[in-house]
């Protein structure tokens, strides 16, 4: 039934996956904010960590980049500059919580019951060309180097509008 070779790639895309669906639930279910943004973090790594899998380094550094990197410390500013005075946690629901444990293990049987049973066709050899990375810089640095230009612009004028919000509600 499972015929599947262990490598080291199949080991890797497990303990990535692992990582993922770990961050993803500690997400939801942890109750400091910080806390969700750590484990945010980690789900956007092991994320990262996929794409290299997939041999899509570039996509993988843009991940680390911005997702785990530039996200995550914008978010923890925004933990930093509001104020949180004694936020009571909600009374645990347990009747919410099963029914909602229910519904994910037949959500997860029925996406394994859907995927054993249908036919994937085998596909053909992939052509992994040269560098994907150079040619995505060549891309951006030559064609399209205006639009380039022009984001850059428009993300360091939204930083200084954020910076002159934030001090005007300091005052």
């Amino acid at each position: 039934m499972f015929n599947v070779d262990i490598t080291g790639e199949y080991v890797a895309f497990f303990l990535f996956a692992v990582i993922i669906i770990g961050g993803a639930v500690l997400m939801i279910s942890l109750e400091k904010v910080v806390h969700m943004v750590i484990s945010m973090a980690a789900a956007f790594l092991g994320l990262a960590g996929m794409y290299v899998l997939l041999d899509a380094e570039f996509v993988a550094f843009v991940q680390v980049l911005i997702y785990a990197g530039a996200v995550s410390i914008l978010m923890i500013f925004g933990i930093m500059m509001t104020k949180h005075n004694g936020e009571a946690a909600e009374p645990a629901k347990p009747l919410h919580e099963t029914l909602a444990a229910v519904g994910a293990l037949c959500l997860f049987g029925l996406l394994f019951y859907s995927i054993r049973a249908s036919d994937f066709q085998s596909a053909g050899a992939f052509d992994f060309g040269e560098d994907n990375t150079l040619a995505i810089g060549e891309q951006l640095f030559t064609s399209y180097i205006v639009p380039f230009e022009l984001l850059s612009i428009l993300l360091t004028v939204a930083f200084i509008g954020a910076i002159a919000l934030a001090k005007k509600e300091a005052d």
